[in-house]
């Protein structure tokens, strides 16, 4: 595969976050990452975290140049975010490729927008769950992790894109610990593109959010932190808890949480849960919330 033109469409993004965002705190006020072009007239895929709350978004082309741009929507599900060029890019459209045929084994390319990329393979097709409350069914892992990996294009051995980089974990194989990248399979854009340009989110109820961090440990769910104002601490849901049943449904692992959460209703149900905290159970309700409502709109320009 010949990569060069390729790389011509993914550009590198900055973006600008106010400081009073809900989510500085935790992601910062100046973000770097890549993109990468998926239609003739500048739009660019990246991953959502990104441009979440940006002020401010500039793409730099392969050329050099910095073109102004404005966030259009960020997708809480999937973790895709697009963003509109406000000035020719110059960049052809990447064609989107079948990640459902992808396998492990397979020869990619992990590319970002500076020019710099990994020949990689993909190591892994499997469920995965983030801390931030976040869930993919077949998420795709690829080795040797890119260095810059935020927003990276992964091209498939046909030179279409398979997915957008979105984390730097580390796999254990026996005793040796190799750095992957974790990939939003591209198939999950197409079912809600039309909706994301349109209305500038999907057209159905937002999933309940609880501002909870939580990490699995043993089958069980502990939480790291909660987001300052958001539902969970405001029911007092605290760092430390094991949250060990939802609606008198004994939870099994991170997944199964989350599961159980969003199959309670839409955003604002109440989440009654069990929990242990040093030693002793209790039950707290916890009234979610649509995430969305948390954060800053985008600006038109």
């Amino acid at each position: 595969m010949n990569i060069d033109p390729i790389l011509r469409s993914v550009v590198a993004v900055r973006s600008s976050i106010p400081e009073d965002a809900f989510t500085a705190e935790t992601l910062g006020t100046v973000r770097e990452g890549s993109g990468v072009v998926i239609r003739d007239n500048g739009l660019v895929l990246t991953i959502g975290y990104l441009i979440t709350e940006a002020e401010e978004v500039w793409l730099t082309t392969h050329d050099g140049r910095v073109v102004p741009a404005h966030a259009l929507a960020y997708d809480q599900e999937s973790g895709f975010g697009l963003v509109q060029a406000l000035g020719a890019l110059n960049a052809p459209a990447v064609d989107l490729g079948d990640a459902a045929t992808a396998k492990p084994g397979d020869p990619v390319v992990l590319a970002d927008g500076i020019g710099e990329f990994v020949e990689a393979n993909i190591v892994a097709r499997q469920e995965f769950a983030g801390y931030w409350e976040y869930l993919l069914d077949e998420a795709i892992f690829t080795a040797p992790a890119h260095p810059s990996w935020g927003g990276a294009a992964l091209i498939g051995s046909d030179g279409k894109l398979l997915g957008i980089g979105s984390l730097r974990l580390q796999m254990s194989h026996g005793d040796e610990v190799a750095d992957i990248n974790m990939v939003v399979p591209i198939d999950l854009l197409p079912p809600i593109l039309d909706d994301l340009l349109n209305r500038g989110q999907v057209n159905k109820p937002p999933r309940p959010w609880l501002g909870a961090f939580s990490a699995e440990s043993n089958g069980g769910v502990v939480v790291m932190s909660v987001a300052e104002g958001g539902p969970a601490a405001q029911a007092g849901l605290r760092q430390g808890d094991i949250i060990s049943e939802i609606r008198d449904e004994e939870v099994d692992g991170l997944a199964d949480f989350y599961r159980k959460v969003w199959s309670s209703g839409p955003a604002g149900a109440e989440i009654p849960m069990r929990i242990l905290r040093n030693g002793r159970e209790a039950w707290l309700r916890i009234k979610s919330a649509d995430r969305n409502s948390f954060l800053r709109k985008p600006q038109l320009q």
